[in-house]
């Protein structure tokens, strides 16, 4: 990570994500009973708008993305997560 980059936290949901570890990113995902995908990522600022990129344009093969969310944006001191895991 660069110096003076800070961290980021953002929670998201999309219609229609492995991409966030290939990133070195930190967070959760799930399916949701309305058919989206939401989660929280987190790590470095230029990673995560690198991921929110992709999730708005492109997808996990399997998906069909007609838009993207994201909310409650805030910068952190630390990761709050481990890794980046596939909720149930």
């Amino acid at each position: 990570m660069a110096e003076g980059e800070g961290l980021v936290s953002v929670d998201y949901e999309v219609s229609g994500t492995g991409e966030a570890k290939r990133l070195g990113l930190v967070g959760w995902v799930q399916n949701t009973s309305h058919g989206t995908v939401q989660g929280q990522i987190q790590g470095p600022t230029a990673r995560v708008r690198e991921l929110q990129e992709w999730l708005r344009k492109v997808g996990s093969p399997q998906s069909r993305i007609s838009r993207a969310e994201f909310s409650n944006e805030k910068k952190i001191p630390a990761l709050e997560h481990k890794d980046f895991q596939i909720l149930k």
